[in-house]
């Protein structure tokens, strides 16, 4: 029996990703193989435990599956230990932290308006800021992160766990610095790289895993996958802790979740397959090659850029030079195509919902297939859209006199034409590079 109500919202969703472009830079296009494992008849089993240790029957192949997605990412990653468990990248996260800390132990991670994530200490608000004493580093006036300035911190807090890894900081970070100085107190680094793991396996951004203990990722965004999660330890974590393996494991289960989701391991397994191709590398490298062209160009057209420009996938513009909120260019792009979103900026005056930046990045961009060329067109497009809505955002007032009221609105109908003939233009692209089926 086919749910009329449900297909119908699937096919018009299928048909708005058709129709824009997609910047999120936490989003991509996930291969027809994928979503085929993602709902397969793995959907129905229950396989609480670990392989060849179940608390259920019937248990065989799902063993076998997930034997042979850890072993894909042990070869993939070249690491010694992999959990392919947790559901999304929160849980990985706090799996690390319950597997290694106690309450209230010191935890250092980058602070979510220079770029870091909610479960990187963020005071008060989440788990990682509550049941840990969080302690936060943050960028410099030039957008960059000051490691010297993270070393004294470290120094004077003396954190048990370190974390690195970002949602919009987009230059390089230096993991071989981040340990070293946690070396000084004999602190945990662990690299969160849900955003650039993709780049990493294509070697385009510097691979954190001879340097810390423990990796986390998402399995979704540069890695073209399902929404899951990967825990990896390293060579130098399971040196320092040869335990740290089996503490996380017990952490995913049975300390924070029952069963895993194995269809979802089943389409990690595929994403892992098709990340081990040569042409996943020029896939990669093609990311951060068409996020430089795109930083590049909306620099050359007056805008400001967090660090002023990437070195990886993704880019934040701050508006607070043109005189625009973040939720109002993102609703006036998404009217134009472009999907991206709302993003806060360091030292934001700004709340959350109403911020001064936007976020956009290539990762869905270049899965299409477009290159450089497109990209500049891309920053036009965004420069008539952000014009369009510098224009018209001025606001009528009781006291306008009549031809003030006149030209305000001439001005708001001259911004929807302008949104109406992007939006069209944008169609267009999307017709001649529709969504890939296969990778």
């Amino acid at each position: 029996m086919i749910d009329s109500k449900i297909l119908h919202l699937i096919l018009k969703e299928e048909k708005r990703q058709e129709e824009t472009l997609m910047m999120i830079p936490s989003e991509n296009y996930a291969s027809q193989s994928v979503m085929n494992a993602l709902g397969s008849i793995f959907t129905d089993k229950y396989s609480e435990g670990y392989a060849n240790k179940r608390y259920y029957q019937g248990q065989r192949f799902s063993d076998e599956l997930e034997t042979l997605c850890i072993d894909r990412a042990k070869k993939l990653f070249k690491v010694p230990f992999v959990n392919v468990q947790p559901y999304s990248g929160s849980p990985a996260n706090a799996a690390v932290y319950f597997a290694l800390l106690s309450p209230q132990d010191t935890i250092m991670g980058l602070s979510l308006p220079s770029g870091g994530h909610l479960t990187h200490g963020v005071p008060s608000i989440t788990f990682s800021g509550k049941f840990f004493h969080s302690v936060q580093y943050e960028v410099g006036k030039d957008g960059f992160i000051d490691y010297d300035a993270v070393e004294k911190l470290v120094l004077k807090e003396r954190p048990k766990l370190i974390i690195t890894g970002t949602t919009h900081y987009s230059r390089k970070l230096d993991f071989q610095r981040f340990a070293q100085i946690a070396e000084k107190v004999d602190a945990y680094v662990v690299a969160d790289m849900s955003h650039v793991i993709g780049l990493i396996v294509a070697g385009a951004y510097p691979n954190p895993i001879p340097y810390v203990d423990v990796v986390t990722t998402t399995t979704h965004k540069t890695l073209r996958g399902p929404r899951g999660a990967i825990i990896m330890v390293t060579e130098k974590g399971l040196k320092k802790d040869p335990e740290m393996g089996n503490k996380i494991n017990k952490a995913v289960f049975p300390g924070l979740q029952g069963g895993p989701h194995m269809n979802t391991i089943a389409a990690i397994a595929v994403a892992l397959q098709e990340a081990s191709k040569p042409s996943f590398t020029v896939y990669g490298k093609q990311i951060v090659k068409n996020a430089k062209v795109l930083s590049e160009e909306l620099v050359k057209k007056g805008y400001e850029l967090l660090s002023g420009g990437t070195d990886s996938h993704v880019m934040v513009v701050d508006l607070r030079n043109i005189g625009i909120l973040g939720n109002t260019a993102a609703e006036g792009l998404e009217a134009a195509g472009m999907i991206l979103n709302r993003n806060t900026v360091p030292f934001d005056t700004n709340p959350p919902y109403f911020p001064s930046g936007i976020r956009l990045g290539t990762p869905g961009l270049t899965s299409r297939g477009l290159k450089e060329k497109h990209m500049k067109m891309i920053a036009a497009w965004i420069d008539r859209v952000l014009k369009a809505l510098i224009l018209s955002k001025k606001q009528l007032k009781t006291n306008d006199t009549l031809e003030r009221k006149k030209e305000i609105r001439k001005k708001i109908v001259d911004m929807a034409k302008e949104l109406k003939l992007v939006n069209k233009e944008v169609k267009f692209l999307c017709k001649q590079f529709p969504i890939k089926k296969e990778y």
